[in-house]
């Protein structure tokens, strides 16, 4: 694996240097970067490298600067002494987000999440494709938070997903009960809904339902392995999660 490291304090070059070396000898340092300028010109003249150690304050400004000139389509691991930064740093390929001062095991588990996108490809010898997860990455971004819901007298409601229990789907219309108990009608599909939210927040559990974790009341075990879940607003049928989603579901519901 080939990095780059971008960095302007020598003390943190010399400790990331010496930590991959002891945890990930395996990976090829091409530069070592200290200003947006520098990193700039190096982009415009290199071949993309399969990872960039990235610190957020360099010599001549933040670390940000950098996206507003180059692309770049490689991974990144931000290494930084300030933390109001990650949310950012999320949205331009990080991979992890590291606060100084770094250790050994802060730098074998980033590198952990570069091996998952491996899959089977790793173990064939063939070169990990990232690209499926920088399109996660900036999916994140995307996920719908807000609705404008139709309502009666030609009027739109703003519908945030915070206050959204539940979507369910009667006599063919997608309906959404909200936390206070109200209903809105969607014109979305349920599977539009299920692509559009967030999946750590919303689950489609059967065709009929897609529920937030803060809908769920309590969990019955059902027959033949499957569960029956119950909503703090009541529904009139069952709401049952299939033999082979449970293990999905439960998963989902613990944030595993």
């Amino acid at each position: 694996m080939k990095a780059l490291l971008i960095e302007d304090e020598k003390a943190a070059v010399r400790n990331l240097q010496a930590l991959l070396l002891e945890v990930a000898p395996d990976v090829e340092i091409l530069a070592v970067l200290d200003s947006i300028i520098e990193t700039i010109d190096w982009f415009g003249t290199h071949a993309m490298p399969d990872l960039v150690f990235l610190d957020i304050h360099l010599a001549d400004g933040s670390a940000f600067e950098i996206f507003s000139h180059v692309e770049i389509a490689c991974p990144i691991i931000f290494t930084t002494a300030y933390d109001e930064y990650a949310l950012r740093a999320f949205k331009v390929n990080s991979i992890d987000y590291l606060l100084k001062p770094i250790d050994g095991h802060d730098i074998r588990k980033a590198l952990d999440k570069m091996d998952c996108l491996h899959g089977e490809s790793s173990s064939l010898g063939n070169e990990p494709d990232y690209s499926s997860l920088i399109r996660a990455l900036k999916k994140e971004e995307s996920y719908k938070t807000h609705f404008l819901v139709p309502a009666k007298g030609d009027k739109l409601i703003p519908v945030s997903a915070d206050m959204i229990l539940f979507f369910h789907i009667d006599d063919g219309v997608v309906k959404a009960v909200l936390a206070d108990g109200k209903e809105c009608l969607f014109p979305q599909t349920l599977d539009e809904l299920a692509d559009s939210l967030n999946p750590a927040l919303f689950f489609r559990v059967n065709r009929q339902y897609l529920i937030s974790r803060k809908a769920v009341l309590d969990i019955d075990l059902w027959f033949n392995g499957r569960l029956s879940v119950n909503l703090k607003v009541p529904v009139t049928e069952k709401i049952l999660v299939s033999k082979a989603k449970v293990g999905e579901f439960k998963e989902w519901f613990t944030g595993g």
